[in-house]
C-alpha cells in the first residue's frame, strides 16, 4: 500500500508513504528523479523533501531518500537556495529521532551532496557520484583537471571520504539494501529494533575463537572472524567496510536482537586508532545509541597511531569524538578485551571508566599503560640488553594479564574464548531493561 504525499509540478521530486513488503514496514520515501531536468531542485521540489521529512518525524517512520540531482535550480536563483535550506533543516530535525537512509543513484551535486551528509546510512550505486564543488570549479580555481568519478565517485566515497556506507551495483540492489539495513533498526527513537528469527542456540560455544589469536604478540588476525563466531548464524552487515579499515563497524544479531559491533582490526595499522578510525567508531556508537541498539566493543589495540601529521590534523579533537560518543551512550554496553588494550586507547574503547555495563576479557588480554618493549625503552634506557630482557619478562608476568584488572574491578570476568557468545548473550539479556534518565539540557557540545 502506497500513500502519495506530494509531487513537485515539474516532477523532479515526489514523496510517499511506502509499504516495504519484505520486512513489513512503512517508510516515508522521497524520490529526486535525475531524468527530469537532471533532478534540479526548485524551491517547490525542496518543499516536497521538507514535507516528507516533517511527515517522517510526525509519524515516527524512517525517512528514505533516493537522490539523483544536479543541485539547486539555477534558473530560480536564490529561491531555490532558500528551498534547499528549508529541506536541510527539516532533515536535520529528523536526526536521532527516525533513521535517515539515502540512496544515491546518480549525481548529487552541491546542496544535495550535503543532504547526504545528514544521513545515518548512505548507499551509493557504482555509477553514482557526489561532491560539493564539481570538476569545472576545481579546474577553474586550482588548475587541476579531474573527472566526476575521480572527484566524488562511489569508489572514492567508499575508500577515501567514508561518505558511502555501502556501494552496490544498481538501484534495484540499493533498494534491497535499504530493507536489509532497516531490518536491524526500529522505526524511531521511542521503539526497540524488532527481534529477528534465528535457530542459532544462544549457548553455542565458540572454541575456534581463542585459536585465532597468534602466538606472537605482534601477530595479526582478522577480527571479523571473531565477530562472525559471536553473531547469530555467523552473519554480520558491515558498514563503511572500505574506509578506516583499522576499525570494524557492523550490525549483527545475538539471540535475535540487534547489536552494533565496534572492533579494532589488527590486520590494518595493527588495530591502532587514528583520525578516520576514531571518526568512524564515534559516529557508529552515536548511531547505535540513538536507535536503541546495544553496543558490543571488541578490543585489541596497542594505542593511538603516532605521528606529527595526525597530531597537526587534530588527533586530540577527533579522538575526543570517540570518548564523547561512548561517554554519553545510554544503551546496554558490553566490552570484550581480546588481546592488547594499552594507554589512552584502553580508555576510549569503552573501558569501565567510560561507563560500560559489563567488561569481559580473554586470558590473552593485556591491560597496561604500554607494552613491555615500550616500557623498557623508557624505564631501562641505560640498562644492558640482558637487564632490559629481564625487565620485559617481569613486566609481562606481573602486568600484562587481565587478572590484576579483574582484582581491581576494571574487568568483571575473565572468560574462556569458547564461552564468548554465551557470556555476551547472557550479559545483554541481563541488560535488556537498562534505562538511563538524562538531565535536561538544550543539547550537548560534540567535539567536532
Amino acid at each position: 500500500m502506497t500513500v502519495h504525499l506530494q509531487r513537485s509540478v515539474k516532477g523532479a521530486a515526489a514523496a510517499e508513504v511506502r509499504w516495504l513488503e519484505n520486512i513489513n514496514r512503512r517508510v516515508v520515501w522521497v524520490d529526486v528523479d535525475e531524468t527530469v531536468r537532471r533532478g534540479a531542485l526548485s524551491a517547490e521540489a525542496s518543499g516536497v523533501i521538507s514535507h516528507a521529512a516533517e511527515t517522517a518525524r510526525e509519524k515516527g517512520l524512517p525517512l528514505v531518500m533516493a537522490i539523483g540531482s544536479s543541485g539547486a535550480d539555477i534558473v530560480e536563483g536564490v529561491a531555490a537556495l532558500h528551498g534547499w535550506g528549508v529541506a536541510a533543516k527539516s532533515i536535520a530535525k529528523c536526526s536521532g529521532y527516525v533513521p535517515i537512509i539515502t540512496v544515491v543513484t546518480g549525481p548529487a551535486v552541491s546542496g544535495p551532496a550535503l543532504l547526504i551528509g545528514l544521513s545515518d546510512v548512505v548507499i551509493m550505486t557504482s555509477e553514482a557520484y557526489a561532491f560539493v564543488t564539481g570538476p569545472t570549479m576545481v579546474a577553474e580555481f586550482t588548475g587541476v583537471v579531474i573527472s566526476n568519478d575521480e572527484l566524488g565517485g562511489a569508489d572514492i566515497h567508499a575508500k577515501q571520504s567514508g561518505v558511502a556506507h555501502l556501494v552496490v551495483a544498481d538501484r534495484k540492489t540499493a533498494l534491497a539494501e535499504v530493507e536489509h539495513v532497516l531490518s536491524f533498526l526500529p522505526d524511531n527513537v521511542n521503539e526497540l529494533p524488532a527481534s529477528i528469527s534465528t535457530t542459532d542456540p544462544i549457548d553455542r560455544l565458540t572454541p575456534e575463537a581463542g585459536a585465532l589469536i597468534p602466538d606472537s604478540t605482534t601477530g595479526a588476525y582478522d577480527v571479523k572472524s571473531v565477530i562472525r563466531l559471536i553473531a547469530d548464524d555467523g552473519y554480520m552487515l558491515e558498514l563503511r567496510e572500505r574506509w578506516a579499515g583499522n576499525i570494524v563497524t557492523a550490525l549483527i544479531t545475538i539471540n535475535g536482537q540487534s547489536v552494533g559491533v565496534i572492533a579494532n582490526q589488527p590486520m590494518n595499522l595493527a588495530g591502532t586508532l587514528d583520525i578516520p578510525g576514531s571518526q568512524k567508531a564515534a559516529r557508529f556508537v552515536a548511531f547505535c545509541d540513538a536507535f536503541n541498539i546495544s553496543i558490543l566493543t571488541l578490543v585489541d589495540t596497542p594505542g593511538f597511531y603516532p605521528g606529527k601529521d595526525l597530531e597537526w590534523r587534530g588527533m586530540i579533537r577527533h579522538g575526543a569524538q570517540l570518548v564523547f560518543a561512548y561517554g554519553r551512550a545510554t544503551v546496554p554496553r558490553v566490552c570484550l578485551i581480546l588481546r592488547k588494550s594499552y594507554g589512552g586507547a584502553y580508555i576510549v574503547m569503552d573501558s569501565k571508566g567510560m561507563g560500560n555495563d559489563i567488561c569481559l576479557a580473554w586470558p590473552t588480554a593485556e591491560l597496561a599503560v604500554m607494552g613491555a618493549g615500550q616500557a623498557a625503552a623508557i624505564l631501562q634506557r641505560r640498562a644492558t640488553q640482558a637487564e632490559r630482557e629481564a625487565f620485559e619478562r617481569d613486566y609481562v608476568e606481573r602486568l600484562l594479564n587481565p587478572y590484576l584488572a579483574a582484582e581491581r574491578g576494571y574487568v568483571d570476568s575473565v572468560i574462556d574464548p569458547a564461552d564468548s557468545r554465551r557470556e555476551i548473550a547472557s550479559a545483554l539479556m541481563m541488560l535488556a531493561d537498562k534505562r538511563e534518565k538524562l538531565q535536561p539540557r538544550k543539547h550537548d557540545n560534540t567535539p567536532l
